[in-house]
């Protein structure tokens, strides 16, 4: 019998934790999802460590989210970073808190998150059916009938649409769950890659190619004007630039880049030293080490790495000694290391983003169910949903509060 209470489609974190509590509610509850396994995707999150949540207050935590964060205030208020905690921790999973409020498993693994996540459905008796493709929503007079996945009918009044956006395609996410809402008229805010590695023009980047830097400020330039900054840690790549804070940044950047925008980076080395005590730090040094070469001064002030880039961009001679730089010279070198500047070209690709901007439109859902507008007994939880936030353990949470309060919304009838 293809007869269930409510039917998840997605066996990701949000769908997981919709089906884990539309069964605490007493409804017999089937999960079907495409892949050989579930939650792949949640399997390398956190480079394979998995950022569980963050413990933000609400307010932090919302102001976060784009493009409105206000959406989840109900879901929020009946799921949020502790009660995630708590389920895995009466679960089997240990966890712990680190820098920036992240909480990560104690053993390092995803696979014991996902592990304590299919513990949880088991116990409630939900029942998930691998290599199970949705093709077509079933609807009449715009309310749910059912499904057909794998040729076959399955009849319910709850379905809970959870496929994930379109990042990572490898592990299933690659929009058709867009395209299963499109054709029940749903608008699907244009998808986008988020949180994702950036490229740049010229070569500079790829001759820093490994170096971390910490402590920095990015700031990013659409046609000349500041529209975001952030500070914190980047990497540099053989293609442009990566690491937390450009990730955090990249959401501005693809959409500027997307109206055809002029869009620059600048690297603030030395944030913690304004223009003039960085100017008096400069002069003293060059003072005390007279007699230096420029090339070692500059070891003083960089790491080793970008020292000849620094010293090609300048046009210095390297073997000039410190008391022979100009005024001029000593300028040049505090302006570039306040404002180390890359001309972004493009983003990486869906296939390099942790998560997807973009999709369902939250005028279409309502944010105290999750259920949508226009379909009764269709809902929508996790990436799906035209919602996406800063790298932190942020988008994940909002995978568990949307998925939960969809499940907590199927009625049984």
């Amino acid at each position: 019998m293809n007869h269930f209470d409510v039917i998840v489609i997605g066996a990701g974190p949000a769908g997981l934790l919709a089906a884990g509590r539309a069964a605490e509610t007493g409804n017999s509850v089937l999960v079907l999802e495409k892949m050989s396994r579930e939650g792949r995707k949640l399997l390398i999150t956190g480079k394979g460590r998995c950022n569980i949540t963050n413990n933000a207050e609400m307010s932090d935590f919302i102001s976060v989210v784009y493009p409105n964060g206000r959406f989840l205030r109900t879901a929020f208020s009946q799921f949020y970073s502790k009660d995630i905690i708590d389920l895995l921790h009466n679960h089997g999973v240990e966890t712990t808190l680190e820098r920036g409020g992240r909480y990560f498993p104690v053993s390092n693994k995803a696979k014991e998150v996902l592990d304590g996540l299919l513990h949880w459905v088991s116990k409630l008796k939900v029942e998930i059916r691998l290599n199970h493709k949705v093709e077509k929503l079933l609807v009449q007079d715009d309310v749910i009938q059912g499904l057909i996945a794998n040729g076959q009918k399955f009849t319910t009044n709850h379905v809970i649409l959870a496929t994930g956006g379109m990042s990572y395609p490898a592990t299933g996410s690659n929009g058709e769950g867009f395209e299963l809402a499109r054709k029940l008229g749903h608008t699907i805010e244009k998808p986008r890659p988020a949180l994702v590695p950036l490229e740049t023009a010229g070569d500079v980047a790829q001759k820093l190619q490994g170096l971390n830097l910490k402590n920095v400020r990015a700031v990013v330039w659409v046609n000349g004007k500041k529209e975001a900054e952030d500070f914190g840690e980047m990497i540099f790549t053989h293609f442009g630039l990566s690491g937390p804070i450009i990730l955090t940044l990249s959401r501005t950047v693809v959409d500027a880049l997307r109206k055809n925008n002029t869009v620059e980076i600048t690297i603030d080395l030395k944030p913690a030293l304004d223009e003039q005590k960085l100017d008096k730090r400069l002069i003293r040094d060059l003072n005390e080490h007279g007699k230096k070469q420029v090339i070692n001064i500059l070891r003083y002030w960089l790491p080793s790495k970008l020292v000849p880039v620094f010293i090609e961009l300048l046009k210095l001679d390297p073997e000039k000694s410190c008391h022979q730089i100009s005024s001029k010279e000593r300028k040049q070198v505090r302006f570039l290391l306040k404002n180390m500047r890359f001309k972004i070209t493009k983003s990486r690709s869906f296939k390099e983003a942790i998560i997807t901007a973009g999709g369902i439109s939250t005028r279409e859902i309502s944010p105290r169910t999750m259920e949508s507008k226009l379909i009764k007994g269709l809902y929508f939880a996790g990436e799906m949903i035209d919602l996406d936030a800063k790298t932190g353990g942020y988008n994940l949470q909002i995978a568990y509060s949307t998925g939960w309060l969809a499940g907590n919304s199927c009625k049984k009838d």
